[in-house]
């Protein structure tokens, strides 16, 4: 294992990076150097092609393109690279690919549309761990795979040597809390912005992100007070401004406020989705002025208690 991979746990923000395209809908490599320099600034591990990434609008040998690039990079920061889709031979044959890169770790979505039940779901993941030569994060997303992880499914694949962590974005905290009973050594990611500081309460040691694209070095220090339990000042804050950004479908909102940050070049996404599904950007500028505020009045804390 690399040095990376050992300090994972080092890591407890991790950005679901936005995958940046030029008006053609091609790939701005030079804009993506610029956001993973971004987020290597701010200490953030990086999740490429994950659904913000809008990993399934992309064909596979882009995708690896895409790794590769950062690979190239050599960040500071840990890598981990998204398993999605719902055909298992492709999956199994993406990770084995990229076993070979310098990455960190692996994510592993549910499968989307099938809707299999405990024995499907254990199957595939089983399947994916085994094929995997990095920790893997599991990710129950049913809000876009239709269907939750099982809880059984968790304790049959508990004991799993590549099982780390688990990326949960139910919403619902009693889900959180049956996947933490069910596997006590998997470490607990709230998969939610807005929920980070009540999942902190319960358990949880990081966040996968959406809004640190936007907010890099702000979201990382939202998460350390989450965890921190330094809760109270937040709630106002980042409950507003965190839910501004899925206002429609994610990551729709936040490449339109990156657009408009001068971080990105356009907003263009891959269909089926397109920025002009937000027809209103007061609600994405009013949470940019908001975080921004707040992370100066942050640091002059910060400051003043040194």
């Amino acid at each position: 294992m690399t040095s990376l991979q050992n300090n994972l746990n080092n890591f407890p923000l991790w950005t679901a990076l936005v995958t940046p395209f030029d008006q053609n809908g091609q790939v701005d490599y030079t804009c993506l150097a610029k956001l993973v320099d971004d987020q290597q600034q701010a200490g953030n591990g990086i999740l490429i092609c994950g659904s913000t990434g809008e990993g399934l609008a992309i064909e596979l040998d882009e995708q690896l393109q895409i790794v590769k690039y950062i690979c190239d990079l050599k960040p500071s920061v840990p890598l981990m690279v998204a398993v999605g889709g719902a055909n298992l031979s492709a999956q199994v044959a993406w990770v084995e690919t990229c076993n070979s890169l310098p990455i960190h770790a692996f994510l592993l979505g549910t499968p989307m549309y099938a809707k299999p039940g405990v024995v499907g779901q254990t199957q595939w993941f089983e399947a994916l761990l085994d094929s995997a030569q990095h920790p893997c994060m599991i990710y129950n997303v049913p809000g876009r795979s239709a269907i939750s992880i099982p809880v059984q499914t968790i304790q049959n694949i508990a004991n799993h040597k590549n099982l780390w962590a688990m990326k949960e974005a139910s919403g619902d905290i009693s889900q959180f809390l049956a996947y933490q009973k069910a596997a006590p050594a998997m470490r607990m990611y709230s998969g939610d912005d807005p929920l980070m500081p009540f999942l902190a309460s319960s358990g949880a040691v990081g966040l996968v992100s959406v809004c640190a694209n936007a907010w890099p070095e702000a979201t990382n220090l939202y998460v350390k007070m989450c965890l921190q339990g330094e809760t109270e000042q937040l709630a106002d804050v980042w409950f507003d401004a965190t839910n501004a950004l899925f206002e429609v479908a994610n990551p729709i909102p936040v490449k339109v406020l990156m657009h408009k940050q001068s971080v990105i070049n356009t907003p263009v996404l891959r269909a089926p989705l397109t920025h002009l599904e937000l027809t209103n950007d007061q609600g994405i500028l009013a949470a940019d002025a908001a975080i921004t505020d707040w992370l100066c009045n942050s640091r002059s804390h910060l400051r003043a208690v040194k």
